[in-house]
């Protein structure tokens, strides 16, 4: 019954005893914190960097070119965008050298809204992530997925960007982790007291890891979380399980939804996407970053070329607000993303529509 942050902190430490993982920088990463969400407490080989977000990225990118395995961490991606330069020449390498030169490095930062962040803890990174062309990148909605799905970065010979919801840090998972105590409140207390430090002096903790396994959600591949048969979404990261309450929610008003959580933005499956749109022949695609050039109207423009002929309703873009950021109010906050009463309303507008 592990968190996220859990899932994450304990993908690390497999890739610290089996994958060759040498190094786990960023701000605040290195004891005595362990990340400002405790993703990397207890583990062997972290390290504290400046305030630096351009001397993070440089670093891995000295260690990858290396070949000394590493992952960093920028503590908010809201302080990435002074870096786009370098994450553009990391993603080149491997293409520019036809394939003579790695870079296996891996970059995580928590994105979107949730906590109640501001302007300054608020922002998503999806769609200009995607962008930049020779990254692999990957945003879980479970905790599950966040172990498999670092465990395949942590394998990727190339640079990958893993963004964290920050909003389901703190949520438990449904699935066993290979390894984690049983999904009982007593194996929750018994991981929790395994692998989270304690409150106050930690100068003597340590971290007694579970006798974790091998899991690895391979890049690429989505996961259909739901069935349904009149309408498709396609989401991922915070606003997946929002989806499937919505989804649950229509049900009893006739409305049979199926649900994609794609896993993986780039590369994406849009085998999975596409044989859903001709089944359902309605789609809307929903994520928190802002609306324009957002990364799901580039599916909505791929829905239209592919699938017009099989398409019974316009394809939906549900995404954030284009405003220059959230505010604190929860008020705004609400009302600049995507909630459950957003998507509930989408549902019922796309599945209303006629062509």
């Amino acid at each position: 019954m592990a968190n996220m942050a859990q899932a994450i902190r304990m993908a690390l430490h497999y890739g610290e005893e089996n994958l060759g993982l040498k190094e786990i920088f960023g701000e605040d990463v290195g004891p005595p914190l362990g990340g400002v969400f405790t993703v990397t407490q207890g583990l062997k080989t972290t390290w504290n960097s400046p305030l630096d977000e351009r001397g993070i990225i440089g670093a891995a990118m000295g260690l990858g070119a290396a070949g000394r395995r590493c992952v960093a961490e920028v503590q908010f991606c809201d302080y990435i965008y002074n870096t786009i330069d370098l994450l553009k020449l990391a993603g080149m390498q491997s293409w520019a050298s036809n394939g003579d030169w790695n870079m296996p490095m891996t970059v995580m930062t928590p994105v979107g809204s949730g906590i109640r962040g501001s302007i300054y803890h608020s922002h998503s990174f999806d769609a200009t992530m995607t962008h930049i062309p020779g990254w692999k990148i990957v945003m879980p909605s479970n905790p599950l997925d966040a172990y498999g799905l670092m465990l395949a970065c942590l394998k990727d010979p190339n640079p990958t960007m893993y963004l964290k919801p920050k909003a389901l840090l703190r949520i438990r998972g449904q699935e066993k982790i290979p390894g984690e105590p049983d999904l009982t409140p007593e194996g929750e207390k018994q991981l929790k007291e395994m692998i989270d430090a304690p409150l106050g002096d930690r100068s003597k903790w340590k971290a007694r890891w579970p006798q974790l396994e091998d899991y690895t959600v391979e890049i690429g591949k989505a996961a259909k979380v739901r069935e349904g048969e009149h309408l498709t979404i396609v989401s991922y990261g915070r606003t997946l399980p929002l989806a499937v309450q919505a989804a649950d929610q229509v049900a009893a008003e006739g409305i049979s939804v199926e649900v994609i959580d794609m896993r993986t933005l780039w590369p994406y499956d849009w085998q999975m996407i596409s044989e859903s749109i001709r089944k359902t022949r309605r789609v809307i695609y929903v994520n928190e970053d802002t609306e324009v050039t957002n990364f799901g109207e580039h599916l909505v423009r791929r829905t239209v070329e592919e699938l017009f002929y099989d398409l019974e309703a316009r394809p939906k873009l549900l995404a954030g607000a284009f405003i220059p950021g959230i505010g604190l109010a929860d008020t705004l906050e609400m009302a600049s993303a995507p909630q459950l009463n957003h998507i509930v309303d989408a549902i019922r507008e796309v599945a209303a529509e006629r062509a």
